[in-house]
């Protein structure tokens, strides 16, 4: 299992972390996802298949692209 943590600064209200929640956790190898409000970081924990990669094209996909 991996972990990776990263800023989205969009992220304004719970609707934000629900919407993230949901289409992280539709990702193959995806067991877990915390998004938090107040300090707009999402930390997701993954195996394969799922990369960072794919992680980080479906946040920018769904409006809440990875502050680099």
């Amino acid at each position: 299992m991996k972990s990776v943590t990263y800023l989205a600064p969009n992220i304004s209200c719970k609707h934000c972390t629900h919407t993230i929640a949901m289409e992280l956790m539709a990702i193959e190898g995806v067991s877990k996802v915390d998004a938090d409000v107040q300090t707009r970081l999402v930390t997701i924990t993954f195996d394969d298949p799922a990369t960072e990669q794919q992680l980080k094209a479906t946040l920018a996909e769904i409006n809440y692209p990875v502050a680099e």
